[in-house]
């Protein structure tokens, strides 16, 4: 069947670069990440970009409800769960609206059952793959490797996480700032909660000392993603990378759930140097009860999401094992964890490493205190 002159106008028509995905990273709630994803929204539109608002939450602030109002907002989809309503984004009308930019708040969100996608990332997702720019908005805390870090500082386990990958999709990254004191201020205002909720926040989550480390946390993942950019084009460029070798760091793991944090610690290792992650399980036949297997399913899928290459090898002497998978795959750094053993346990501990080093090639070994709080 012939083409109609629509579909050979669209065909000859430049495609549109890639499209930009840019999130406003915070450390807490209230820091502003949800005002100035608005703010660089009504800018857009200012200079003639066609933006619309996919799903923002105004949480009853009067500020943040006075900007959405000045942008078009795609009335979100109405569903039924469990005999209550509920609104979700609607991502079959955003993209049927085509516009060149969406508003996206809460990227770590969990959809209601029976959306288009468990999570809020995935629909992102879809925007991207349709070349719609995307401004979201998330918590350093949600951030997946980080949070056996965050249940450390704080004491709370974060539910609602986003992977790894999804991070480095991110093609601009915008620390939204605000000192604690500052951040405090504002909760015993009012600003962020109601005041009846503010006293009991500022005795928990918001203690200075969890805002502090958190901050941090914030200002190294916008540092290395600084570093990653002049890196991009250091290589476009053609200038050069400073390392001639890419690093590789394996962690060699086992059913223990207390593994997570160690795998968390090595891919935040591999993502300061920019080192390829391998996470190494041997089975020596002892996980072999139902509850170890599922503890080890969880690890790995944990690994998988951070971005972890899995290798799976079996054999009656650990330190073998590892030795053979570091020639294989010329592993540079390997990490294994120290649990808090005594006795002769420690000393087969110690054994095992000392084996590892004498059959394994030069590598660098890092032994890692697996307790956690």
């Amino acid at each position: 069947m012939p083409k109609t002159p629509e579909e050979w106008l669209e065909e000859a028509a430049p495609q549109k670069k890639q499209p930009i995905f840019k999130l406003f990273l915070g450390y807490a709630p209230g820091v502003g990440k949800t005002f100035n994803m608005l703010s660089e929204g009504i800018r857009r539109r200012s200079r003639g970009e066609d933006v619309v608002i996919g799903l923002v939450e105004t949480h009853g602030r009067t500020g943040i409800a006075e900007l959405a109002a000045k942008l078009e907002a795609i009335p979100r989809r109405k569903m039924q769960y469990k005999g209550a309503a509920f609104e979700e984004m609607d991502v079959d009308a955003i993209l049927a609206r085509k516009p060149q930019v969406a508003l996206v708040d809460e990227l770590a969100h969990t959809n209601i059952e029976g959306s288009r996608h468990a999570k809020r990332y995935q629909d992102v997702m879809d925007l991207l793959d349709a070349r719609i720019d995307v401004l979201s908005t998330m918590n350093v805390q949600h951030i997946e490797s980080l949070t056996p870090t965050v249940l450390n500082i704080t004491g709370v386990q974060v539910r609602e996480t986003v992977p790894d990958w999804v991070m480095q999709r991110v093609n601009e990254i915008v620390l939204a700032d605000l000192t604690p004191e500052a951040l405090q201020m504002r909760m015993r205002r009012g600003d962020i909660y109601p005041v009846e909720r503010a006293e009991r926040a500022l005795g928990h989550f918001f203690k200075p000392g969890n805002l502090i480390a958190l901050r941090e946390l914030a200002l190294q993942q916008v540092t290395r993603a600084v570093d990653r950019s002049l890196e991009s084009y250091r290589e476009k460029e053609g200038l050069g990378k400073s390392l001639a070798l890419r690093e590789r760091i394996a962690v060699c793991v086992s059913s223990s759930p207390a593994a997570q944090y160690l795998i968390a610690r090595a891919a935040r290792m591999a993502q300061r140097i920019e080192a390829e992650l391998y996470v190494l399980y041997v089975d020596i036949g002892t996980d072999s009860d139902p509850e170890d297997q599922r503890s080890l399913a969880q690890n790995l899928r944990f690994a998988e999401n951070l971005g972890a290459n899995i290798v799976r090898t079996q054999g009656n002497n650990v330190a073998q094992e590892v030795a053979k998978v570091v020639r294989e795959k010329h592993i540079t750094q390997v990490v294994f964890g120290r649990s808090a053993q005594k006795g002769w346990k420690r000393y087969l501990y110690l054994s095992a490493i000392h084996r590892f080093l004498r059959d394994a090639p030069a590598v660098d070994v890092h032994i890692v205190t697996q307790e956690m709080k």
